[in-house]
């Protein structure tokens, strides 16, 4: 069977009646400021003015002269920040650490039973 074609599918809609409730009605049209019911197009967006085509290089040049402008606004922490981030995170890998091992002897004496069964 072919395929219909949207013409008529459309005639079939309508000559069939149309179902409980039917498709929701468009809503209504607001004037706009032109006074038509379309609103005015916009303009396409212009490229920027200092956009332009640059060379690989001066690209690269204009990635690190950004690159340490935003390295300049960055908060960096205190000695005693760094100190103290540095002890936590070796504190949390020695707690995980024991924890990975105690679990790997428990597993490894219920593992052996299962295979002596």
């Amino acid at each position: 069977m072919a395929r219909q074609t949207r013409d008529q599918r459309r005639a079939r809609r309508e000559r069939e009646p149309a179902l409980a409730g039917g498709p929701p009605a468009a809503p209504p049209q607001r004037p706009v400021a032109n006074g038509g019911s379309e609103p005015a197009p916009r303009p396409a967006p212009r490229a920027a003015a200092g956009a332009r085509r640059t060379s690989f290089i001066g690209g690269m040049i204009h990635f690190v002269q950004e690159s340490v402008a935003e390295l300049k606004k960055v908060e960096w922490p205190s000695q005693r920040q760094v100190i103290t981030g540095t002890t936590v995170v070796l504190i949390a890998c020695v707690v995980v650490g024991i924890f990975l091992y105690v679990n790997d002897l428990v597993w490894k004496h219920v593992v052996h039973w299962l295979i002596n069964l």
